[in-house]
């Protein structure tokens, strides 16, 4: 057993995993850094990627075209997080309870979706995925090419990404924007911005990235849609930007490790290790929890953090 652990397939086979299995995570905690950095905790990042991977799955399933599917996915992400903008901003409800309330809601709304369009099956509806891209040279390096080389193309744009998100966020007016009306809304508003405009668009662009996130776990990853297909990843994702310091490059060192601790679990119990299934299946929410332990201890939070932003209030 312990010469499988320590053999060298085995920890290609686990990198390998890990930079898939962080994907899922990466994505929506990019979004969710837009969404955050302007003062909106949206909780409700599991429910929308749910419906993102419906979305996805369904749309691939009806036009047998994975890109369509990519795009469904990213649109259901958007109008399901209209609602939580709606929720936040207009109506300036408490943000915890309302991405509560829509996490409940995606899952009653995905599962009734599924039973509409697929029936009652034996075994579940399944789709061709995205196949692994073969870069020349590179994929067939020994080690590095099975590790860094051997994904599909949703992988190689998630961790695309990263450096998007830092261009916008550091280098572009809209990224000034949207930390001036997470630090200090009302300064913003007196400089001619629009405080609900921006945390509108950061809302749905967090929308877009979670239901990204969702759709590549149906039509990516799994290839087919289960009511427990997200299996509490968007709430890792949340907790990956407060690990990361609202920092794109940081969140992705922190899916990375948790996505780790994912491969890590599936691999062990592929081995059959003599472990309950149920402790190896705690190891990434453990991974949740120590690293917020640790990570929140120095985390600034926006000065505007969950607070609702009104012109008429002094």
């Amino acid at each position: 057993m312990l010469s499988d652990i320590f053999s060298l397939s085995f920890l290609v086979s686990l990198l390998a995993s890990t930079i898939r299995l962080a994907t899922p995570i990466l994505v929506p905690a990019l979004g969710q850094i837009y969404t955050q950095r302007a003062g909106v905790l949206n909780l409700s990042t599991e429910g929308t990627m749910l419906m993102g991977a419906i979305g996805g799955f369904t749309a691939v399933c009806a036009t047998g075209n994975l890109w369509v599917g990519v795009l469904a996915g990213i649109l259901s992400g958007i109008l399901f997080s209209l609602i939580m903008a709606w929720l936040s901003v207009t109506v300036r409800a408490n943000q915890v309870i309302a991405a509560i309330g829509l996490n409940i809601l995606a899952a009653g709304l995905a599962a009734y979706i599924y039973r509409v369009v697929f029936g009652i099956r034996t075994l579940p509806a399944q789709i061709e995925s995205f196949s692994a891209i073969h870069i020349p040279v590179l994929s067939d390096l020994p080690v590095i090419g099975p590790i860094f080389f051997s994904h599909n193309i949703l992988v190689y744009l998630a961790f695309l990404l990263v450096p998007v998100t830092w261009f916008v966020l550091e280098k572009t007016t809209f990224g000034l924007k949207i930390k001036a009306v997470g630090e200090h809304p009302r300064a913003a508003d007196s400089k001619g911005v629009s405080v609900s405009g921006i945390r509108y668009a950061a809302v749905l662009i967090g929308g877009a990235h979670a239901g990204l996130g969702g759709a590549f776990m149906t039509i990516a990853y799994l290839n087919t849609f289960t009511e427990s297909v997200i299996g509490g990843r968007g709430y890792i994702a949340v907790s990956v930007v407060i690990f990361a310091r609202f920092l794109p490059r940081r969140a992705m060192w922190g899916a990375l490790l948790f996505g780790m601790a994912s491969a890590l679990q599936l691999r062990l119990q592929a081995l059959g290790v003599a472990v309950p299934s149920q402790l190896l299946l705690m190891l990434p929410y453990l991974a949740t929890i120590v690293a917020l332990i640790f990570a929140s201890k120095k985390a600034e939070m926006p000065s505007a953090y969950t607070v609702p932003y009104s012109r008429m209030e002094r």
